[in-house]
């Protein structure tokens, strides 16, 4: 929104500054901290005045769970109330990009929204019917497919760009909607299914929202594109805006989420900040590179797929407990232990995806 002030820049001085991306980056990364510390503890006393008895817990988990009772769920709000006010503010709002991942953010966060509230009022853990949330979910990422395909330069429209092999691109035709779709859906699954320690799955989400920002940033810029020989698409790097407030606005959630957590963050954030990462993807046209980013996420929703395909095949379990983290605190590892060492393979995997951009 602060982009039009640019208007008064007259060959240079203080409004200049506003022409940037990287500066409007940083100040979308700043005001959606300050966001975060600002309005966090509020938003924390208002969900447990509202809540009562908090997130129910899972009567089949690890026990060590059984002493989160009565912590609020649906911080998330808190998440994107910052993200989406710092975006506004400093993003373009004349760049069709912004706003296709902006609202797919906001639909599966409202998805997550509804989850959240059916868990807490019903005092379950089952909320809203995993078909429903499916079926809204593909129609939100099939819309936002189409919208970003019709944004692309027409030579990549409906392919698919290769990492690693210089000008790899695979024609998917009109089998590309269905495929941003899966890239979305399962993105934001994923990324759910990772949230069941405290602080675990938002430093992956920042760690790859921040990597695909400066992805989006590069591609976005012609020089940048050219020497590395990726694909330049016009108009995303102003992504790298979004993923600045996402990192800022994870920071201000982390402070409250640390072991102990004092919120957590629910589907509501989980499910938007999954979507996310994956419409940033699909945008940047580089779907395949998520995967190596968030790999994190690949391996937690791998690892419910097999439990569950082995278990009905064989009714014998391969991980004690199933998404995996689970799994590592049933064999004793100590939750902070667990989250540590999940981060700094998230941290790994970011330098892998970088890397791609290099290595042509």
């Amino acid at each position: 929104m602060l982009y039009w002030m640019t208007q008064f820049a007259d060959g240079g001085g203080i409004f200049n500054l506003f022409k940037y991306i990287t500066f409007r980056a940083g100040c979308a990364f700043i005001t959606a901290l300050i966001f975060g510390f600002l309005f966090g503890r509020p938003l924390i006393d208002l969900l447990r005045r509202k809540q009562g008895k908090g997130q129910p817990i899972r009567d089949d988990g690890p026990q060590s769970h059984f002493s989160k009772a009565g912590t609020p769920t649906m911080g998330g709000l808190l998440i994107l109330s910052a993200l989406v006010f710092a975006t506004l503010v400093w993003a373009r709002l004349d760049n069709p990009y912004i706003w296709i991942v902006l609202l797919v953010t906001l639909a599966f966060g409202g998805i997550g929204f509804a989850d959240d509230y059916a868990k807490v009022t019903k005092q379950n853990t089952k909320g809203v019917s995993s078909r429903i949330r499916m079926l809204l979910g593909l129609v939100i990422a099939g819309l936002a497919t189409y919208a970003a395909a019709s944004f692309h330069p027409a030579a990549l429209t409906g392919q698919l760009a290769l990492p690693i092999f210089k000008n790899a691109l695979v024609n998917l035709g009109w089998f590309y909607v269905p495929f941003g779709m899966f890239v979305i859906v399962g993105s934001a699954n994923a990324v759910n299914l990772t949230d069941g320690l405290d602080g675990l799955a938002i430093m992956p989400v920042m760690i790859a929202g921040a990597t695909l920002g400066v992805i989006a940033y590069v591609v976005g810029n012609f020089n940048f594109a050219e020497y590395l020989g990726v694909h330049f698409v016009p108009g995303t790097g102003e992504i790298l805006v979004f993923a600045a407030a996402l990192f800022g606005a994870g920071l201000g959630f982390l402070w409250y989420n640390a072991p102990p957590a004092a919120v957590f963050m629910g589907d509501t954030g989980s499910l938007a900040l999954g979507g996310a990462l994956g419409a940033i993807a699909v945008c940047i046209k580089h779907e395949i590179v998520l995967a190596i980013v968030g790999g994190l996420f690949v391996v937690e929703a791998l690892s419910v797929i097999i439990q569950v395909a082995y278990y009905k095949r064989t009714k014998k379990r391969i991980f004690l407990m199933a998404p995996i983290h689970h799994h590592f605190e049933k064999r004793g590892w100590a939750e902070p232990q667990i989250v540590i060492r999940f981060w700094i393979i998230s941290l790994i995997l970011a330098m892998l995806g970088l890397a791609t951009l290099k290595v042509r």
